[in-house]
């Protein structure tokens, strides 16, 4: 099984590194910039976006497990009506968020208070960027695709040529020609487009096949549509959530000062980096739970669950053990500001443990999304937001200063975990018996 396994997430880690690494270089670079408002514009700006592709995150999520599970019983048919039904859906969502792109970023500024300087350079930095809606949504649905075809080195291609150009159009920008904001949007825009045409070459080579298999008129099947709203809803209520936690979390960073904002930023970085390359089991999960789900192998799901919890163990106390070592030193590169660097010094702990500690709740959130048992992640996710994560804020910030902050988003991966592992035996397991 480990092979199975590694041949899926090495591909996913590979990639999904790949996107906080773009985070981390546009940090960088806008916190080498003569004023600290363009990173906070630029955090201010993530959260926003972060609320509108995120939260559609169930496009791509949803689509590779329903699609492993087609995979697994081998309906070709089905397998590519899954593909057109999350286009269409993905290209109808894109061109909403553009027709309400007004709306969307006067509500965004009117919630996340913040300077005048971050508002305004929020809202350049938003104009340019929303133009990427329909793009970044279809690549969603083409990933999770892909992904549920047990191909990861496509969505690897895709996503390191995605922000390999997005960091090289970003420093022509603004090292170049001397931009800001701007030219991280910029570079984030066309090398999005740039990213779906090499995505679309890519099915053509491999999946063209596929196309004979295309029913027009199975595109709005009921039983089908009802199937996967019915798996995403509970994706896209989890996935809310978890955007909710880290919003809120850089919400109360910015009402904190743009130097505590800056330091925050730079350390949540950090643990998206380790929480996306912990992912790549996860995806490999997804994968693997639904195709054997599919076919009904119980003896290899069972298997495919265990390896994958113990190889993102392994890679979360593997980043524990880097940001222990090297957590000051990574500060450095992110940002010349000392002020920022010792407020950052102060939290650094709860970044040092964050990887280890979050390990099994990102595993577990793979597993359930394979089996498309989504209920059991909608409700541990409801429950440690607002049951863990609010409480623990607003109680532990009165004892504990900024630490209160910290401490609430650590316990909140740890919550998600135990709860995900109370419910699999009785929803993943017993699934399968049936």
């Amino acid at each position: 099984m480990n092979k199975p396994i590694l041949r899926l997430a090495i591909p996913n880690i590979i990639s999904n590194l790949s996107v906080p690494l773009l985070g981390a270089v546009d940090t960088a670079l806008v916190g080498h910039l003569d004023h600290v408002y363009y990173l906070g514009a630029l955090a201010v700006g993530s959260v926003i976006f972060n609320f509108i592709f995120w939260g559609f995150g169930f496009l791509r999520m949803g689509t590779t497990g329903l699609t492993a599970q087609e995979y697994g019983k081998r309906d070709r048919m089905e397998m590519m009506m899954i593909l057109a039904r999350v286009q269409f859906i993905a290209m109808s969502i894109g061109l909403l968020i553009l027709l309400l792109q007004n709306p969307i970023i006067s509500l965004s500024l009117y919630l996340i208070e913040s300077s005048g300087e971050v508002a305004e350079f929020t809202k350049v930095y938003y104009d340019i960027r929303i133009l990427t809606a329909p793009a970044v949504l279809a690549l969603y649905g083409l990933n999770g695709w892909f992904l549920g075809m047990q191909n990861a080195k496509y969505p690897m291609i895709i996503t390191i040529a995605l922000n390999l150009l997005n960091i090289i159009f970003n420093i022509m920008f603004i090292y170049g020609f001397g931009m800001h904001v701007d030219g991280v949007a910029y570079g984030t825009l066309i090398s999005t487009y740039l990213a779906l045409g090499l995505a679309l070459v890519l099915f053509l080579k491999r999946y063209r096949r596929y196309l004979s298999y295309y029913l027009k008129h199975e595109v709005f099947n009921k039983t089908e549509l009802i199937k996967y709203f019915s798996v995403n809803r509970d994706i896209f209520i989890r996935t809310l959530c978890l955007i909710f936690t880290f919003s809120f979390f850089t919400a109360v960073s910015a009402k904190q000062g743009d130097l505590i904002l800056a330091a925050n930023t730079i350390l949540l970085q950090l643990w998206f980096i380790a929480s996306y390359g912990i992912d790549g089991f996860a995806y490999a999960a997804e994968s693997l739970v639904g195709k054997f789900k599919g076919s009904g192998n119980q003896k290899a799901l069972r298997s495919a669950i265990f390896y994958s919890l113990g190889w993102g163990l392994i890679l979360g106390l593997t980043g524990t053990i880097i940001y222990f070592i090297s957590g000051n030193q990574i500060l450095h590169v992110f940002t010349n500001n000392i002020e920022v660097i010792e407020l950052a010094q102060t939290v650094l702990f709860w970044t040092i443990i964050a990887p280890f500690v979050s390990s099994i709740c990102y595993v577990l959130d793979g597993v359930f999304i394979g089996a498309t048992e989504t209920k059991p992640m909608r409700n541990t996710m409801l429950a440690a937001t607002f049951l863990i994560f609010l409480p623990v804020y607003y109680v532990g910030t009165i004892y504990f200063g900024v630490h209160g902050l910290w401490l609430a988003m650590v316990l909140f991966m740890i919550s998600r975990g135990v709860a995900l592992a109370y419910f699999l035996p009785k929803t993943v397991m017993e699934h399968i018996k049936g």
